[in-house]
């Protein structure tokens, strides 16, 4: 059996690629890439899925080699998913990142209509965290070393 060389992306699959896509980059993420309209053998056989066609965004954070590739199927339709899921549901739990100021953060985040699912926490004085709800309920985790 191979090792893993490098972790290399988290792929997430939304019904709105340009909302989702502008979520990222207001929050800092930078767009890597972009294909639109994939389809074919190559996107059957890997997503197993007959018949789809997809647009992808490749994200990732200044410094990171770590991306976000966001797909938005435009065939066939997309099935509903869990936007209200809350983070003890199994599955993907959250996107997690660090920023520079959490509060200034949430308030922007809030006034573009993207709510807190909690309240913002400590963590034994080291740490202020706080889970906002992102667009089509995508669970973003953002905190502030203190």
């Amino acid at each position: 059996m191979g090792s893993i060389k490098r972790f290399d992306h988290i792929g997430i699959t939304v019904a709105n690629l340009e909302e989702v896509t502008n979520f990222f980059v207001e929050l800092g993420l930078k767009i890597d890439g972009r294909v639109d309209g994939i389809e074919g053998d190559f996107l059957e056989t890997v997503s197993g899925v007959p018949d789809s066609r997809t647009s992808i965004v490749m994200l990732k954070a200044p410094g990171s080699e770590v991306g976000i590739e966001l797909s938005g199927f435009e065939k066939p339709d997309h099935g509903p998913g869990q936007p209200q899921a809350m983070a003890n549901e199994l599955g993907l739990r959250s996107l997690a990142f660090e920023i520079d100021d959490l509060r200034a953060t949430v308030a922007k985040l809030e006034y573009q209509g993207y709510g807190l699912i909690g309240g913002i926490g400590e963590y034994e004085g080291l740490w202020a965290m706080a889970y906002v709800r992102g667009p089509e309920g995508l669970i973003i985790a953002l905190a502030q070393r203190l």
